[in-house]
């Protein structure tokens, strides 16, 4: 059986999208087969792996609210090999609006991730939105493991304590295999004092896992989504490709 991985922070600009393509990507390259599932109304998943919104109809929001609609008939193949994605539009706002006042809200999507989607896949990776609202908890009860991208900046590592909350009233209360694969810094520079500080204070926070890998600021993986392929594609001889491949050398390790 195949792996869900989602990928949250109710903080915007830490990096969620871009860890959810490259991680697909990275573990694409390492011959996994990857869906990455764009549960974030923005869609910059969705655009980030080349996918024209205009072309998109039937998408997640229809999937969550429509018992009818099935989500292997929304996922389309993406320009990376072994790589697909089940894109998601604006329409994904209504539909979280649209789930408050239905039976098993919070049940959602795993119902809608029938056995045979993933087997077929070795990794699902699903793109949160930046909120701790109805479509995060949907991804958390889904999930098999959370990776928690963590800016290395202040005010960023404040909302991991809230998150971490939310993790465990669901690991106790709707998903007793939630796992949290672990806290990844991003947008590091090791030039400032901060961010080693700040990169210290993550390993003091709880119980949890600090992946290895850091993810540093870089000019191509800002690039990449505009070519509508992640960085391993898009220049694979980087140091940032390289770190995306050890991540997901460090989730695959996670799952053994």
């Amino acid at each position: 059986m195949g792996k869900v991985i989602a990928i949250a922070n109710q903080k915007g600009g830490v990096g969620k999208t871009t860890t959810a393509i490259n991680l697909g990507g990275a573990l694409a390259s390492l011959g996994k087969r990857v869906l990455c599932i764009d549960l974030d109304p923005q869609s910059n998943l969705t655009v980030g792996l080349g996918v024209d919104i205009n072309t998109v109809e039937a998408n997640v929001a229809n999937v969550l609210i429509d018992p009818d609609v099935r989500l292997e008939s929304i996922i389309r193949p993406t320009r990376t090999k072994s790589l697909d994605v089940a894109p998601s539009t604006l329409e994904l706002s209504a539909a979280e609006v649209e789930l408050f006042n239905a039976i098993g809200r919070e049940m959602a999507l795993r119902d809608k991730l029938s056995a045979d989607i993933v087997q077929r896949y070795a990794y699902v990776v699903i793109d949160c939105p930046p909120t701790l609202g109805l479509l995060t908890l949907n991804a958390l009860v889904a999930s098999d493991g959370v990776i928690i991208p963590v800016q290395t900046q202040y005010y960023a590592l404040k909302g991991v304590a809230a998150l971490l909350k939310i993790i465990k009233t669901v690991q106790m209360k709707l998903n007793p295999n939630l796992k949290v694969l672990g806290l990844l810094p991003t947008f590091y520079d090791s030039r400032t004092i901060l961010a080693r500080d700040m990169l210290d204070s993550l390993h003091d926070l709880g119980d949890h896992q600090v992946f290895e890998t850091v993810i540093r600021q870089s000019v191509k993986i800002g690039e990449a989504p505009t070519a509508g392929v992640p960085i391993t594609d898009y220049e694979p001889r980087s140091d940032a490709a390289k770190s995306f491949v050890d991540l997901a050398r460090e989730v695959i390790g996670a799952h053994k």
